[in-house]
């Protein structure tokens, strides 16, 4: 069994099709999507669509649960890609779960088996410790844990065994945080990011992977519709703060 692993597209249509089509030379036998897929100034209805359109397994992301339930208060980047959605994209985010057992050997969540904005194997900008780990995996006894949410791409091995992955994000290299508190996180490079996870002698084995994209142009495009921020995140994968 080999597993691609996407999360935390953003709505950043380039970088997912470049990731796809990257997922297409590594070769797998399925595909699954952590969620965050639509938030952001880019093109939410294009990737939205590109997704309803792939045989992928989908979880809903914090982000998804927000663009739903929009209100005055609510982000600019939930509040654009819930403008540019039509009943058709939101009635598909609605029937998406942040967390999943995808098999017996598998279990999907967007942040922790119980919270969809708390990372597994992140505490805001710093690494997780094994006992933070742990207490957030709560009862789940899968092989292999796939998690998103936090856009840093990670492989962990549980005490029990497990191996726990993130793949970072597909679609946003960075970001300034307020929860639990304000931080900020990086990874340096405008490229997307994803994971293959591959069973082999009864072990998890898994690969995070790394695909330039013409980021040029998703910034340029996040300029055009007003967020500077957005931009310079795409060019840098740093966060201006």
């Amino acid at each position: 069994m080999r597993i691609a692993i996407v999360s935390d597209i953003h709505g950043n249509l380039a970088a997912l099709e470049a990731v796809a089509a990257d997922i297409v030379r590594q070769g797998a036998d399925a595909v699954v999507n952590l969620g965050d897929s639509l938030s952001g100034p880019l093109l939410p209805l294009e990737t939205a669509r590109f997704l309803m359109a792939r045989d992928w397994t989908h979880l809903a992301g914090n982000h998804e649960r927000q663009i739903l339930a929009l209100h005055p208060g609510s982000g600019a980047a939930d509040a654009y890609a819930h403008a540019q959605l039509t009943p058709r994209e939101l009635a598909w985010i609605a029937t998406l779960r942040p967390a999943l057992q995808w098999s017996d050997e598998v279990f999907l969540c967007h942040g922790t088996p119980d919270s969809d904005i708390t990372g597994l194997l992140q505490t805001a900008e710093r690494h997780a410790s094994a006992a933070e780990i742990e207490q957030r995996l709560g009862q789940i006894e899968a092989g292999l844990i796939a998690c998103g949410h936090t856009h840093v791409p990670r492989s962990v091995r549980s005490a029990r065994g497990q191996l726990i992955i993130n793949p970072g994000s597909v679609g946003q290299p960075a970001y300034a945080d307020d929860h639990p508190y304000p931080h900020v996180v990086e990874t340096g490079s405008p490229d997307a990011r994803y994971a293959i996870v591959e069973r082999r002698e009864q072990r998890w084995h898994a690969q995070l992977l790394t695909v330039p994209y013409d980021h040029r142009a998703m910034a340029d495009l996040a300029r055009a519709h007003g967020r500077e921020d957005w931009a310079g995140v795409l060019m840098t994968g740093y966060a201006a703060v």
